[in-house]
C-alpha cells in the first residue's frame, strides 16, 4: 500500500524516525536561493544524511542535498552547502541547551510549504540502539498482523 503523502510536503527523513526517537520538533524557516526553491518544489532533495548544528548563535543545517535546478545555469550554487535556519533567538537558546545534553543531535524531519514558503520541521532528536530498533520493528509488525485481522474479521 503506498504511502499516504500530504500536499503541501515536498521531502521526509524517513530513516530520521527510524534512526533516532524524536524528542521534540518545531518548525524553522529555511535560507534559500531561488533555483533552490525550485528544485525542492520538483522533489529534487535529499534530506537522508542531513543534520543540524547551533555555531555563534544560529542555526545551520549540513548535508542536505538539493539538485541543482536544470534550467538555472549560472544561478546555481553547490547542492551541499550550509543552509542558514530562520528561528527567533529564545528558541535557539532553548535548542541549544537540549541538544547540549549527551546524545542529543538536531535533525531536519521534512520538508514542506506553509503560505507558499519552504519550512523545514526540526527534531530534537536521541539516537536509538540496535536493541531499540528492533523493538520498534516488532511493534511495527505486531500492530500490522493486528490491523489485518481485524480487517479480515470485519470483511465477513
Amino acid at each position: 500500500m503506498a504511502r499516504k503523502r500530504n500536499e503541501n510536503s515536498l521531502a521526509e527523513n524517513r530513516k530520521a524516525r527510524h534512526d533516532y526517537f524524536v524528542e521534540e520538533a518545531m518548525e524553522a524557516g529555511l535560507v534559500l536561493v531561488g533555483t533552490e526553491v525550485k528544485s525542492i518544489r520538483n522533489g529534487r532533495v535529499n534530506l537522508k544524511d542531513c543534520y543540524a548544528d547551533i555555531y555563534n548563535g544560529e542555526i545551520f543545517v549540513k548535508n542536505m542535498h538539493i539538485s541543482p535546478y536544470e534550467q538555472g545555469n549560472i544561478f546555481n550554487v553547490d547542492p551541499l552547502r550550509e543552509r542558514k535556519l530562520l528561528l527567533h533567538r529564545d528558541e535557539i537558546r532553548r535548542l541549544d541547551g537540549l541538544v547540549s545534553r549527551d546524545g542529543y543531535t538536531l535533525i531536519p524531519l521534512s520538508l514542506y510549504l506553509k503560505d507558499g514558503k519552504v519550512k523545514v520541521a526540526l527534531g530534537v532528536c536521541k539516537g536509538k540502539k540496535n536493541y531499540d530498533k528492533r523493538d520498534s520493528m516488532l511493534e511495527k509488525a505486531h500492530k500490522r498482523d493486528m490491523d489485518r485481522a481485524i480487517k479480515e474479521k470485519n470483511k465477513y
